[in-house]
């Protein structure tokens, strides 16, 4: 990528985050701190990675994103939001009565969703299932989806990645964020599952650890993924991320995993994140001469 267009993606991110912001606060709850440290790769997904068209969200040729961590919803919102699925001005109607953005994902209420998630551990096996099916007809599609570290504890998730390297699924990617923390405490305190790379290696995943709050790291990433294809090995892309990253108060606090900011604490964020943004702005404007 050129130095424009990883400030763009930054630039994208950045409104993402003030989408996340936007929708928790409008809501008064939600889980802003899982979805801020997942602004980066669905910004890179949705606007570098996957073919898809906001003018035509039910393509049967399009790739697919599972959100398994279901929870994050707001993250996934406001990065469809920015692609053009529907209205950034609706983000701020999470979780209201009446509101097609609830909780958690719906794929039959709001454009762009591919599938129903919240239950942890669910939607990586219906992932694994649209990566099948595309197999089976002869597609070339491929399914990405996202789980968080906290949601591994789930017996679920390694029957599916059991299923994945059985069934030589080298159009799935499975993205782990691995941001530390759940809504109980640390991750390496409530049910240690390190170490992650040698036991996905061990299920036949093609594994790749990189930072996944970095453009540049995502891109490799990303870069080896296409190369997998055809190997008969699905890929994991292990990625170490920031906990509520972009907004001070909430990087690595785990009382952000779950509740909304109020309205001194959605200013204070929004005043950060508008700061960052104009900053990129700036640099923007300085690269262009």
């Amino acid at each position: 990528m050129t130095k424009q267009e990883v400030l763009q993606l930054k630039m994208t991110a950045t409104r993402v985050r003030m989408g996340i912001i936007e929708a928790t606060h409008g809501a008064r709850s939600g889980h802003p701190g899982g979805s801020l440290s997942a602004a980066d790769v669905l910004t890179y997904l949705y606007f570098r990675e996957m073919n898809i068209d906001p003018q035509n969200p039910g393509d049967p040729e399009r790739d697919r994103f599972v959100l398994s961590k279901g929870h994050a919803a707001p993250a996934l919102y406001a990065t469809l939001a920015e692609r053009g699925y529907f209205p950034v001005q609706d983000l701020p109607t999470l979780r209201h009565l009446g509101s097609y953005l609830q909780g958690h994902p719906n794929m039959n209420t709001v454009p762009g969703v591919d599938m129903s998630t919240g239950s942890l551990g669910q939607g990586v096996s219906t992932a694994c299932g649209m990566a099948l099916a595309a197999k089976m007809r002869g597609q070339d599609i491929n399914v990405y989806t996202l789980l968080g570290d906290g949601e591994l504890e789930e017996g679920e998730c390694w029957e599916a990645f059991m299923f994945a390297s059985h069934y030589k699924l080298d159009n799935l990617c499975i993205m782990v964020d691995v941001n530390g923390l759940q809504i109980d405490g640390p991750t390496s305190q409530v049910m240690n599952t390190q170490p992650l790379d040698d036991k996905m290696d061990a299920f036949g995943f093609n594994t790749i650890v990189c930072n996944g709050n970095s453009f540049a790291d995502l891109e490799q990433a990303f870069i080896l993924l296409d190369r997998a294809h055809g190997s008969g090995k699905p890929t994991c892309l292990l990625m170490r991320t920031t906990k509520g990253l972009g907004v001070s108060y909430m990087e690595n606090a785990v009382d952000w995993h779950g509740k909304g900011p109020n309205d001194a604490e959605y200013e204070k964020a929004m005043a950060e994140l508008r700061t960052a943004y104009e900053q990129l702005e700036k640099e923007v404007e300085r690269s262009n001469g």
